[in-house]
Parts: structure tokens; C-alpha cells; sequence
């Protein structure tokens, strides 16, 4: 599933193509997502111009005079800007074409991504309003978190990756970050101190910044705006290396199930 950094690298490469742009056509192939396309979107959206393209979680915003295009990629879906008569492909389902020739296309071969219209305010929206805050905010700070982190006795993996306490940190980062902060996943998230907490903070930050910065993580099913792939990947210290040396100690690396999310971890590193 694309995560933070891939859904913020799409998110910058459709960007120069869409704002300020009218929306001149909708196109609508499959209605049928994670949740339904609402039939409403053409006559919503044709002749709007979009006024900003952003983020909230994994979440991208299209907002319009009139309302706000939600856009989330799920499992397997990305999208792209192609010219106007590019044509569709298999799994092409939505397509938003602008006055300047260009258009957004969505694919989605599981067709567990979602595209949604909302004429409410986007802090109201129930997909969006419990959500924790950016990690790369000014408000994910340790005053916040350590509260937030008192008397839980959920491992510290699970803690960071729910969406209501910060929201982006996917498996794949939640492995990295816990690796550098050299704290073991297992350990519950109520018993780190406070100067730990704010040394995962700080990971969390770095990494994910990282991350944005070369293109998202290398997924089979994940693509930028451009078609081209990330190329995070080679930079993983744990995540897929289960079995593996760790590249700081050269102790073999356990991999281990938490929450059924794969996890891999350094015993020797990484401490409770």
C-alpha cells in the first residue's frame, strides 16, 4: 500500500498540471471502489477550477470553489497526468481532464482506492476529522505525543502506525524509524521514556522527509505521477530483510508478526 511519502510524491507531481486549472470533463468508467464514485462528480465538478491540491494523511484533496475532491490511492492504485487523448488502459477508471489538455487518470487494479466528493467543511468529514496530526507539522512534538503515549500498553509499532495519533506512518516506515530509534517494536508504548519518545519523533520526521525527498518507496504496484517508480527502497535497513545481517551489529535480523503486519527487528539493537 503507498504510504505517506507516496501519496506527498504524487501528490507534488500532479500539482504543477492541476492548479488553477478548469475542469472541463469527467469520465467515469468504474463507479465501483472501496466505496462508490458519486454519480454527482460531473455535473459537480465540470467548469470548476481547482483552487488547491493537497494532503491530509494518505488522502489527496482537489478543492474547488464548490467542494473538495477526496482521492485515496488503497492497495494498488496510482495515478497519472497523460494528454488528453491518451487511452484508457485495463483498471483506468476515473479520469479528470483540465482546460490545458491534461489528465488525471486513476488506476486501481484491486479497486480498494476511493474517490469522494464533500461539499463540508474537510475537518468535519468523517474519513478525515479523527485523524492525528502531520508527522512533519510543528504539532507532532513531544508535548503532544508523551500524553498520548501514557499508561498504553499497545507495542510502540501499533501505537505510531494508528492514524488518530499521527497519521502516514505505514508498515514499512514504522520498521525504519523504530530501527534508528533503536527501540524493539514490542515494547509497549507507555513504557518509553520521554527522551526515547522524542528521539522517535525526530526519526520519524527525518525519515519520512527522506523518503519524500527520493521518491516514495519502491512498491510493485506504486508509481509517481509520471509513471516513474520510488527508489527509497535502497535505502531500508530492516524492512524486507528479515533473516538478513543488521548493518549495524551484523546480528540476524527476526522477523516476527505484530498485529499481522510483517516486522523485522535487531534483538541486539533494538531494546526495550
Amino acid at each position: 500500500m503507498p504510504e505517506l511519502p507516496e501519496v506527498e510524491t504524487t501528490r507534488r507531481g500532479i500539482e504543477p498540471y492541476l492548479l488553477k486549472q478548469k475542469i472541463t470533463k469527467i469520465i467515469i468508467r468504474q463507479s465501483r471502489l472501496r466505496w462508490p464514485i458519486p454519480p454527482c462528480l460531473e455535473s459537480a465538478l465540470t467548469n470548476q477550477v481547482i483552487q488547491s491540491v493537497c494532503r491530509r494523511g494518505k488522502y489527496l484533496i482537489l478543492t474547488t470553489k464548490t467542494g473538495h475532491l477526496l482521492i485515496h490511492l488503497g492497495m494498488s492504485g496510482h495515478l497519472r497526468i497523460v494528454s488528453h487523448d491518451t487511452l484508457p488502459t485495463k483498471h483506468d477508471h476515473f479520469d479528470l481532464i483540465c482546460a490545458n489538455q491534461q489528465l488525471l487518470r486513476f488506476n486501481d487494479p484491486r479497486r480498494f482506492g476511493a474517490i469522494l466528493w464533500t461539499t463540508q467543511s474537510l475537518d468535519e468529514h468523517p474519513l478525515l476529522k479523527k485523524l492525528g496530526p502531520e508527522p512533519l507539522s510543528g504539532a507532532f512534538k513531544i508535548e503532544y505525543l508523551a500524553p498520548k503515549a501514557k499508561n498504553k500498553k499497545v507495542p510502540v509499532k501499533t501505537f505510531i502506525m494508528n492514524s488518530q495519533v499521527v497519521v502516514g506512518v505505514g508498515n514499512i516506515y514504522a520498521n525504519e524509524v523504530l530501527f534508528k530509534s533503536k527501540i524493539n517494536p514490542k515494547t509497549p508504548a507507555g513504557k518509553i521514556k520521554q527522551a526515547r519518545l522524542q528521539q522517535l519523533i525526530q526519526e520519524i520526521k527525518t525519515t519520512l522527509t527522506a523518503a519524500i525527498k527520493q521518491g516514495g518507496t519502491t512498491l510493485k504496484d506504486f508509481y509517481g505521477a509520471q509513471g516513474q517508480k520510488g527508489y527509497f527502497s535502497l535505502s531500508l535497513a530492516v524492512y524486507g530483510r528479515g533473516g538478513k545481517p543488521c548493518l549495524r551489529c551484523k546480528t540476524t535480523l527476526k522477523e516476527i508478526k505484530i498485529n499481522q503486519r510483517q516486522t523485522v527487528y535487531c534483538q541486539q539493537c533494538q531494546k526495550p
